[in-house]
């Protein structure tokens, strides 16, 4: 197993080292924004840009699966359960029910289960200025303990 980081456990911290650790890594790459860490629940935003689209120029649907995934993501990390020194992905799923072609779209994703073992993750993202509803994603997580 790599080493994992330690998480800062005030969530203001958390979001700004999750932000500056983020920018050479997938999330900075993509332009994926934490906007808040609360008690079971992330969101994040993301400017669609040229580079976010498909070759129809739609879009592509990789853009909010990597979005959502990265909000479950930073929220399992800020709802850690004791002990817990972060996660992994186990599986996920997404429902595309809309597209646009540019503008900002947000990732509002709450914990709906929060076991010692592992957290399921629902998140809804969508159009920032006409909150159309893009996509239903749900993933679950698995929480990661220190080899003893």
């Amino acid at each position: 197993m790599p080493d994992l980081p330690t998480f800062p456990q005030d969530r203001a911290a958390l979001l700004e080292y999750l932000t500056e650790q983020g920018r050479t890594k997938l999330p900075g790459v993509l332009g994926l924004d934490i906007l808040e860490i609360g008690e079971r629940s992330a969101t994040m935003r993301c400017v669609v840009e040229e580079k976010h689209l498909a070759l129809n120029g739609y879009l592509h649907a990789a853009t909010i699966v990597a979005l959502a995934d990265t909000a479950a993501g930073f929220g399992c990390v800020g709802n850690l359960p004791p002990g817990g020194v972060g996660f992994t992905t186990l599986e996920l799923k997404t429902n595309h029910v809309g597209s646009l072609l540019s503008g900002p779209i947000l990732a509002e994703a709450t914990m709906t289960h929060g076991g010692r073992t592992t957290q399921v993750w629902d998140v809804t993202v969508s159009a920032e200025e006409s909150g159309k509803d893009l996509a239903y994603f749900r993933c679950t997580e698995l929480i990661l303990y220190p080899e003893e």
